[in-house]
């Protein structure tokens, strides 16, 4: 596309610093030309660094969660003893690269300033799973909360949500689905989103941002979400196209933020604006300076701490502990 904004002339000098380091880690690590194999190991390989270091958990626990699917991995990150609220968080990635393992600093942060336990759902990438079974996976895994929270000394009546990304995607995705399909949205707190897609494909940022330096060129995401959406797409993306759905009913509190330089954060302000509209607590954070996924490099990056900080500020402003 045409007309695109020199962002490397725009971000901040520690983002400069953030990108030389990703180029020294794993040169061409987002570059979705390469086989599905090779870029899913060029991104565990490139996180890896930043996930160094960090707060440390009083305990992490894995188990698997039956689907519908079959058994998909969960890890809870504690910060601390007793029975804790809880923040199902889903990882980024274009649905298609990324695990629990590649946004554990990320998890281990959240749970450290948020006070609650985090529990990280490894939801099956794609192509292997096709649009909605992401999504499905991660209800299950909220109703399997629901029934295990003696077992697992947490406190169900208090469930949020978080996501970057791709994953900022899934977890809007599955309150819609508990609202719509389950009719079960009992015990829910918030939302936290950070540099999300929710919908929109075209728009400003989508038009003037975006490129080799955040892996969203218009080809990247057309991969991502032709891998997402498969060779015959749903004809029911509701929890996919999360603002095309009526969201004043019940929609929860939500802090998003957005990364100033990224093509998807018009997504984020429009979201913002709808809630707004509809009388719903919402927090927007656009972060100047950075770009895409940069949640991930609080070691270079003063931003992401800020950011994470934020979330919890807001967290805790609108979740009330039992």
């Amino acid at each position: 596309m045409p007309n695109k904004i020199n962002v490397p002339a725009l971000w901040s000098a520690q983002t400069g610093a953030v990108v030389a380091k990703q180029q020294e880690l794993a040169a061409g690590a987002f570059d979705t030309n390469q086989s599905l194999e090779a870029l899913r190991s060029a991104y565990e390989t490139e996180r890896a660094f930043w996930n160094e270091g960090g707060p440390q958990m009083h305990a992490q626990q894995t188990y698997t969660v039956d689907t519908k699917y079959g058994q998909v991995p969960v890890t809870v990150f504690r910060p601390e003893e007793g029975v804790l609220p809880v923040i199902v968080f889903a990882h980024g990635g274009g649905f298609t690269v990324g695990s629990v393992n590649t946004h554990n600093r990320i998890t281990r942060t959240l749970a450290a300033l948020t006070g609650a336990a985090v529990v990280s759902v490894d939801y099956t990438l794609s192509p292997e799973a096709h649009y909605p079974q992401p999504v499905e996976e991660i209800v299950a895994v909220v109703q399997d909360l629901r029934l295990r929270a003696d077992e697992l000394h947490l406190d169900t009546s208090s469930i949020s949500f978080a996501g970057d990304s791709g994953g900022a995607n899934l977890v809007a995705g599955t309150y819609l689905h508990l609202r719509e399909v389950e009719k079960d949205v009992s015990g829910l707190g918030v939302n936290l989103f950070f540099y999300g897609y929710f919908g929109l494909d075209d728009s400003i940022s989508a038009r003037l941002l975006g490129g080799e330096w955040d892996g969203l060129t218009e080809a990247d995401i057309d991969y991502y979400w032709g891998q997402y959406l498969g060779a015959q797409p749903a004809a029911d993306q509701r929890f996919f196209k999360i603002v095309d759905n009526e969201l004043k009913e019940g929609f929860l509190p939500s802090f998003i933020a957005a990364a100033d330089l990224d093509p998807l954060r018009d997504n984020s302000e429009l979201l913002s604006r709808i809630l707004t509209n509809a009388g719903i607590a919402n927090e927007f954070l656009p972060v100047e300076g950075v770009i895409h996924g940069f949640l991930h490099n609080s070691r270079l990056l003063d931003a992401a701490g800020d950011t994470m900080e934020a979330a919890a500020k807001f967290y805790k402003k609108h979740v009330i502990h039992n």
